[in-house]
């Protein structure tokens, strides 16, 4: 059985070190598929890999290809973009990255994103999680890249603007997806307790699960040296904050 986890939430939140710590802790339970959702194709910096081909590149080989006439008829769309997708595989211990890249460019590519969902539902079948790092926005999830979510990690800036728009991610991915399981707030950065002012907010706007990690004084140094999130040391913030996350998935 595979569970399905999206992190989400507006640019500059840290979703992208949440993602790769998340990656990275339950990788010791069981082997994920981290698909990194996000234009800028950070992920893969933050696990510390490098990749060498992205989803968007393939979809478009593959629109260019079937326009110009020039791919195989031995061989299906399918079956050509799934085995594009199992050679973009960027392998690591105990996960595997896959990234989507930059958005499609002109033209409609509804048909080649139909296939890409068939192809990397039945990928992620063979995974015990698939964590989706998504771009801010909601663009990747509206898409519907993947089908079903287990578990909804939103995360925000400890700000009334940051936690409003977490309310409004919450609001529209109940609208867009046929199937939401969990949905739970993370408050990032804080340096205290949580002001009342956005208690209440959060109370109002309501969540299954409120997590909040401590400003981390570890990660500006590794962000400044070059050196991946998944470095950090053991007992940081973010990492209890990611063990604490981790526990509520069932990992």
């Amino acid at each position: 059985m595979t569970t399905t986890i999206v992190v989400a939430g507006k640019g500059g939140t840290g979703k992208t070190t949440i993602s790769a710590l998340l990656i990275q802790l339950l990788s010791q339970k069981g082997v994920v598929l981290a698909i990194d959702a996000d234009p800028a194709t950070n992920l893969n910096l933050a696990l510390g890999v490098q990749v060498e081909e992205s989803v968007g590149k393939i979809r478009e080989d593959m629109s260019e290809a079937v326009s110009k006439g020039i791919l195989s008829p031995s061989i299906s769309k399918q079956e050509y973009l799934d085995s594009k997708i199992m050679a973009a595989l960027v392998e690591s211990k105990g996960f595997d990255l896959l990234a989507v890249g930059r958005p499609e460019g002109p033209g409609c590519y509804c048909a080649a994103n139909n296939m890409l969902r068939l192809s990397i539902d039945k990928l992620g079948k063979n995974y015990a999680y698939v964590v989706i790092d998504s771009e801010a926005g909601l663009e990747h999830i509206s898409r519907q890249t993947t089908r079903d979510v287990d578990f909804l990690v939103i995360v925000s800036d400890l700000t009334q603007r940051g936690v409003k728009t977490a309310g409004e991610i919450k609001r529209l991915i109940r609208e867009m997806r046929t199937q939401v399981g969990r949905i739970c707030l993370v408050i990032n950065r804080t340096s205290g307790d949580i002001p009342v002012e956005i208690n209440n907010l959060i109370e109002q706007i309501g969540f299954e699960q409120l997590i909040a990690i401590g400003q981390d004084p570890n990660l500006s140094d590794l962000e400044v040296r070059g050196v991946p999130a998944t470095q950090l040391p053991d007992g940081s913030p973010l990492r209890a904050g990611i063990a604490e996350l981790a526990r509520g998935i069932g990992g």
